[in-house]
């Protein structure tokens, strides 16, 4: 017998602590579209979009785990993007289930926690204050920054953009997942020095600089991968449902 939506939803809803943490209305965390209600196969992927809904349905998953929902524009008619990628959804009878921070800040399958255990990261403390919660980790580390970055770039299967701007080796080393570099400043004053995120706008780079902090950029969607197949492995196991990974990267 396969399990309800219902009650993996509402085991999810719990697990995350969607109702604790914070985050921005538009994200709407939990489940953005139901079902029939049958579970029988859980996708995970980083993004909810027209392919990834595709590539779902071709793949038969009827539940859809994505880190960034459907409905980041807010309230709007249902037309043209929108409307196209409900259709696919309710055509193939795919709910879609969305956790952003929730997922981001989970000690267990977060992706901040994910990506500092593929480090090797020990004795993680958590940093960076938003809307009410900490959003990033850090932990004491010293090796060469050069051996991070190596490091990094073997976790996240993929080119890092490295700007070596602080110390040769690292002491502190702060992670957050994402698009974090516009908060270089405030890392900056937490005595980290080798900050670890997905992508950042031009002036991070100066703000390095000048700050002597090392950054290094692994891609926002590279950095965000850790969470989703994380939290499918975990509801997997609990409710014994196959799960895939739907790699559609962005190229950010």
């Amino acid at each position: 017998m396969q399990p309800a939506l219902g009650k993996i939803t509402a085991y999810a809803d719990k697990y995350l602590r969607l109702s604790e943490i914070g985050d921005s209305e538009n994200a709407l965390n939990g489940l953005q579209i139901e079902n029939s209600g049958r579970v029988t196969r859980i996708g995970a992927a980083v993004d909810g979009s027209a392919r990834v809904l595709r590539e779902a349905a071709n793949k038969r998953v009827d539940l859809l785990l994505v880190h960034h929902g459907l409905f980041w524009q807010g309230l709007q008619p249902v037309t043209r993007v929108l409307h196209r990628q409900i259709r696919i959804a309710f055509e193939h009878d795919i709910a879609v289930y969305s956790a952003h921070l929730p997922l981001d800040v989970h000690p267990t399958v977060g992706n901040n926690a994910r990506l500092a255990a593929s480090l090797g990261l020990k004795a993680t403390a958590p940093f960076l204050d938003y809307k009410g919660q900490p959003v990033g980790l850090k932990a004491r580390m010293v090796q060469p920054r050069e051996q991070l970055t190596i490091k990094l770039e073997k976790s996240l299967a993929g080119p890092v953009k490295a700007f070596h701007f602080g110390s040769k080796k690292t002491r502190m080393i702060g992670i957050v997942t994402g698009a974090a570099g516009s908060e270089i400043h405030r890392v900056a004053g937490e005595g980290i020095d080798t900050f670890i995120t997905g992508e950042a706008p031009h002036w991070a780079a100066v703000a390095a600089e000048e700050l002597g902090l090392n950054l290094l950029l692994g891609g926002h969607y590279a950095t965000e991968t850790f969470g989703v197949k994380a939290f499918a492995a975990h509801l997997s196991k609990r409710f014994k449902v196959p799960w895939i990974f739907i790699d559609c990267p962005t190229g950010l």
